[in-house]
């Protein structure tokens, strides 16, 4: 461990190992398997590049995007490490060059994408030479129902059976207990010992607020607490990533779209002046950001409701691995939840796969709708503990809670009258209309003003009213009906409510 520590401050320039780094390091240099879990910038890559430097043979890193890789080797190699990779971004004469290094012992990290490394070419050329470690980066790919699923990750259990004495790490910023496990059954590394630090990220500030008008609350909020800084916007959608791009570039912010319907080098490029430039504000599609070494990300913004908490995490993450202040904030609304559900209605998946995205979405919606601490509800579901952190909105500003009891009754009861007496189902829209009593064209034809819960919610407004269905979709108190036009309809746990067995606490909504 003397060289490894003087590896560490000679080569990386740090002073001293973070919890658990040396106990990792000192594992796998002695032949062991690891899995390791460390959040984003908490130095995970240190854990297989000091171990490959000592061991005997040159080290092989599994990546999963090319992008990561071509960054990382660049690094590397401004640090004196002879670092190189294979990808599909190469062409037929680099790719060889590279190969004839790895067989002549001349590099001390290879970099190989998942498809390349399980060619029969590749995995030729690999017994040619010593191999000191294969690390999987980003293992949580091997999870098939996991948030970042890449079908290419289930094959590479080939490594421990064609090299059962080189040891593995599968590094990780976001699993579950349930994702550990799938990545150590599907890895064949039911004896690895696993490494995990705390998940928290104390300098990041999280904050969500509900949509109003999303691009005017994003500009106020980029132009008021982080003016002239870098940042990263996620979106759903290419068009919306365009959409907004152009939207902060009219109003004077130095920002670029990323993409897939961009060409490569328009990515390239993009990417490059994002790394290089302090200013920039990134708009991009969550293809976007992973294994990018930029330290001094301020803010990380989600326009859309993220797909899961562990893709949330990941993508926020990437805010602040300086360690300075930093901040992750996100807006989201009702046609978020809809739009989601219908998606995952319309993927053509399993039952069973559909019922964890599901899950997984009402996860998201937890987040987003709890009246506690931020922080805590977000390390909870990785396992983990802590008390409130006095560093989210939830603490800084503690929300107000109402008794929404007898407004979730009367949505319910609208829902429930429109099925029973007339057989039919509506969308939140209509509802609403049907509750504030509004003689809407739509109303008037169906003849729902004679209906007796029309009026009955006249005293919340409309943006109260969407507040309250969004709430109750987190709750399972209500859900969308995806199949038939993303209707609304009752839950098992509805009747709980209509028969005032169960009291509804909700947020109220302030403007932020």
């Amino acid at each position: 461990m003397q060289d490894a520590r003087r590896i560490l401050q000679h080569t990386f320039g740090f002073t001293d190992f973070r919890p658990p780094q040396e106990a990792v390091i000192h594992h796998v240099i002695h032949g062991g398997d690891a899995l390791v879990l460390m959040p984003t910038g908490g130095g995970k890559s240190l854990c297989y590049q000091i171990p490959a430097l000592l061991r005997e043979g040159t080290g092989v890193v599994i990546s999963p995007l090319i992008a990561l890789m071509q960054n990382q080797v660049q690094q590397l190699r401004a640090k004196g490490v002879r670092a190189a990779y294979l990808n599909s971004a190469q062409t037929p004469r680099a790719s060889r060059r590279v190969e004839q290094a790895y067989m002549a012992g001349d590099l001390d990290l290879l970099y190989v994408a998942p498809e390349r490394l399980l060619q029969s070419r590749c995995l030729a050329m690999l017994a040619h030479h010593p191999i000191a470690l294969f690390a999987i980066d980003e293992a949580h790919c091997v999870a098939q129902w996991g948030h970042d699923f890449r079908p290419e990750y289930l094959k590479l259990s080939v490594l421990q059976s064609r090299w059962p004495t080189v040891p593995r790490i599968a590094l990780t910023a976001t699993a579950t207990t349930a994702t550990r496990q799938e990545i150590m059954q599907r890895l064949g590394l039911a004896s690895a010992a696993c490494f995990t630090s705390s998940f928290n990220r104390p300098n990041i500030c999280y904050r969500i607020v509900q949509k109003q008008q999303t691009r005017q609350q994003l500009l106020r909020f980029i132009q008021t607490e982080h003016p002239g800084q870098s940042g990263i916007v996620y979106a759903f959608s290419r068009q919306r990533v365009e959409s907004f791009s152009h939207y902060l570039q009219e109003a004077g912010i130095r920002a670029l779209s990323y993409h897939a319907g961009l060409s490569a080098e328009q990515r390239r490029d993009h990417q490059q002046q994002f790394l290089h430039q302090p200013d920039l504000v990134m708009v991009a599609t969550i293809a976007f950001g992973m294994g990018i070494d930029k330290p001094d990300v301020r803010f990380v913004a989600h326009i859309d409701l993220p797909r899961s908490v562990e893709g949330y995490y990941q993508e926020t993450g990437r805010a602040g691995r300086d360690g300075l202040p930093a901040t992750a904030w996100l807006a989201y609304g009702l046609n978020d939840v809809m739009q989601y559900r219908r998606f995952i209605g319309d993927a053509g998946s399993s039952p069973q796969h559909q019922q964890r995205l599901l899950r997984q979405l009402d996860a998201m919606l937890g987040l987003c709708e709890t009246l506690e601490c931020r922080r805590q509800h977000l390390l909870a579901y990785f396992d983990q503990s802590l008390r409130d952190c006095g560093y989210c909105d939830n603490c800084l500003q503690p929300p107000q809670a109402w008794d929404g009891t007898i407004a979730a009754q009367k949505l319910l009861s609208a829902i429930y009258r429109l099925w029973r007496e007339r057989g039919q189902q509506f969308g939140a829209t209509h509802l609403i209309d049907i509750l504030r009593g509004r003689q809407t064209r739509r109303v008037q034809t169906y003849g729902h003003d004679s209906l007796s819960v029309f009026g009955v919610g006249a005293d919340l407004s409309v943006a109260m009213w969407r507040s309250v269905l969004r709430q109750l979709l987190a709750l399972n108190y209500v859900r969308v009906d995806y199949e038939n036009y993303n209707t609304v309809t009752l839950t098992e746990t509805s009747r709980e409510v209509l028969k005032g067995e169960t009291q509804v606490m909700l947020r109220r909504e302030v403007k932020r």
